[in-house]
């Protein structure tokens, strides 16, 4: 049975006990959510890592991409970034690989992760249907839904399915203008497809063929923005509402079969409209947990969109996305290093915990609060603790050590804390 099921029937499952127990939540409020479909629990019954929660009143999780290119097939770097991304505390990794033995990495990926793992099938269709045919072009539903089996099969926790590239939106992206069409790769496949064979979307004419894979392997439908912005000239726009639009009804369809589905969002976004967006997905799609791929708040942040990333996801999570999706300081430029990953990685978790605290949520609250006890108490074995990245910490105050190892050599002697303390207790 899926997770949706379960709940349906009374039962509280493994799953939702453990969570409830990690987030702090009562078993009943979360199982209640999960009926909802505004909670999902990411967990394929083949691997015996932990579930993940993600959606209303749990803690805001990230999720990191990997994979090879054609390009850069390099699978000892890639394990190297898995174990960096789950070090520096990413809640999921997705497998965005188009280069290589796709199944033999995307196995191995499974078998030596800790945490869930998302992937795209349609990269892996259109590798092989090039492979077969010589082209994307002539890819049938049959290829692609054999695909999104051997993923599930293989054991992945969740996959992204660009329903919403239908015909119709097609058209009217055709009267939009935009200045960047459509940036999302997978959105791009299905649309050359779609526009080739002047049929419909195979994961939207046959939806219902996609419920039943996920219903049987109680996968976990993250449902693709394919018209999601590229640039902040294009963001709130027809075409990436009209996609919402689909996918709110896809959700709804999905529910009503106990499959769990996760909306994808935006994307590049001004500043001034991501909550909008956060909020607008929200109403459109029934409070459905949100992924966001960002959102960037800048177009002119190549080598920073970490940054730019990160203050768009702090917005949007504290407006109410649930899933942070991070970007490295490589977007746009490169395949990311392992460096690229864990400053990724942390810039989002970054964002994703100062959303938490605006959110209420009382572990983002406490661990600031211990956080900002250990610095009264001059106590750096706490404070490096309870940062995002102890080795850096310990790094540079090693490198420029003060005199008096109770303070940092920015002050010295001059500490602002030792000197209140000294004074108020002269007092």
């Amino acid at each position: 049975m899926t997770q949706i099921e379960f709940v349906r029937k009374g039962i509280i499952s493994d799953e939702v006990r453990l969570i409830a127990k990690v987030e702090g939540v009562t078993e009943e409020e979360l199982s209640r959510n999960i009926a909802e479909g505004t909670v999902v629990i990411s967990k394929n019954n083949k691997k015996g890592i932990e579930p993940l929660g993600i959606g209303k009143g749990l803690r805001t999780k990230i999720n990191a991409n990997i994979g090879t290119s054609r390009d850069s097939i390099n699978y000892d770097e890639e394990f190297l970034k898995l174990d960096t991304l789950i070090k520096y505390g990413a809640d999921a990794v997705m497998d965005l690989s188009t280069g290589g033995n796709l199944r033999d990495f995307r196995r191995t990926l499974i078998a030596k992760s800790s945490i869930s793992v998302g992937t795209v099938p349609i990269y892996d269709a259109v590798v092989r249907s090039v492979d077969k045919y010589g082209t994307i072009k002539k890819m049938t539903a049959d290829d692609l839904f054999n695909a999104i089996i051997d993923h599930a099969e293989d054991g992945v926790d969740f996959i992204t399915v660009h329903c919403g590239v239908t015909m119709s939106a097609i058209n009217r992206l055709k009267r939009d203008k935009r200045i960047l069409d459509v940036v999302s790769r997978g959105g791009a496949f299905l649309l050359e497809w779609v526009i080739y064979n002047e049929r419909e979307n195979p994961l939207y004419e046959y939806f219902d063929r996609l419920l039943e894979i996920a219903k049987r392997y109680d996968l976990v439908l993250s449902l693709g923005d394919g018209f999601r912005p590229g640039c902040l000239a294009d963001a709130t726009d027809r075409s990436q509402i009209e996609e919402m639009l689909t996918l709110g009804e896809l959700r709804d369809q999905a529910l009503q079969e106990g499959v769990q589905t996760i909306i994808e969002g935006p994307g590049h976004v001004p500043l001034n409209q991501v909550e909008l967006n956060i909020k607008m997905q929200k109403e459109i799609c029934k409070g459905a947990p949100f992924y966001v791929l960002g959102p960037l708040v800048t177009d002119c942040a190549m080598g920073y969109d970490h940054i730019a990333t990160a203050i768009g996801g702090a917005i949007a999570g504290m407006a109410g996305a649930d899933f942070l999706c991070y970007v490295t300081p490589a977007e746009h430029i490169r395949l990311p290093n392992v460096d690229d990953v864990k400053e990724g990685v942390i810039a989002a978790k970054i964002a994703a915990h100062s959303a938490d605290i605006a959110k209420g949520i009382p572990s983002a609250i406490k661990r600031d609060k211990m956080m900002a006890q250990f610095r009264k108490n001059l106590d750096w074995q706490g404070q490096i603790s309870l940062s995002f990245d102890p080795d850096r910490v310990y790094k540079w105050r090693g490198e420029r050590p003060p005199h008096d190892q109770e303070v940092c050599s920015m002050c010295g002697e001059l500490c602002a804390i030792k000197t209140v303390e000294r004074a108020l207790k002269g007092l």
